[in-house]
């Protein structure tokens, strides 16, 4: 078989060309948004655990400091069922109204500029529209009651909380919730619910952290 002998211009030609489209690809890639707002498929609301996340972060004197909080919103998080989800989807300014009323929601000032930056810009809400919202899917979550205020600290499995959970919200759907944990702790729970806040089956890749056997739960006190 004879090998075709290019002309040399010839193939300097594809070569710029291949060189071009690389280029025009990158520089796409690089200059594409994370996310689209309002375009996902379900929120995953995330409630950490303030003792845990006290325990690493004493200087956050906002959440911190003499508190006692227990539960408290880390997020409302829009998601995709296949997996994944859309972040810093907009400009994530926030006037001082919006601010102001987020910190009536979130446990600190920090979050609430992360988490409307992160995640609510994806939402398709204006930032006071997605803060009632998160507001609203924190409230749809009742907190069971050996984990609304205990005086000392637990030992349960991921399993036994989610059954607390379940026992204390029977519509809870299979697979609506996750545990996450931190060093042997308790850190967050995680609920999925549709756009309009009632509970749902997670999308994929929403799974659990915590090891096999009893966590602590550390004690609001």
């Amino acid at each position: 078989m004879r090998h075709r002998h290019w002309p040399q211009w010839f193939v300097l030609l594809l070569l710029c060309v291949g060189c071009s489209v690389a280029a025009a690809r990158h520089h796409y890639q690089a200059d594409a948004p994370d996310g689209v707002a309002g375009q996902f498929d379900y929120y995953l609301l995330s409630l950490s655990w303030s003792p845990t996340y006290c325990l690493t972060h004493p200087e956050d004197s906002a959440q911190c400091s003499g508190k006692g909080f227990g539960f408290v919103l880390h997020g409302l998080w829009p998601q995709y069922d296949a997996g994944g989800y859309p972040q810093r989807c907009a400009d994530s300014t926030l006037s001082a109204d919006d601010e102001t009323l987020g910190e009536t929601v979130y446990p600190s000032p920090k979050l609430v500029r992360h988490e409307w930056a992160q995640h609510g810009t994806c939402s398709g809400l204006d930032a006071a529209s997605y803060f009632r919202t998160a507001d609203r899917a924190t409230a749809v979550v009742r907190i069971p009651a050996v984990l609304d205020a205990p005086a000392s600290s637990l030992l349960m499995t991921d399993d036994q909380i989610i059954a607390a959970f379940r026992a204390a919200n029977p519509g809870l759907p299979a697979r609506a919730m996750t545990v996450a944990c931190s060093r042997g702790q308790l850190s967050e729970v995680r609920i999925c619910l549709t756009r309009e806040l009632a509970a749902r089956s997670c999308g994929r890749g929403v799974h659990g952290s915590c090891p096999r056997g009893p966590v602590q739960i550390r004690s609001m006190r």
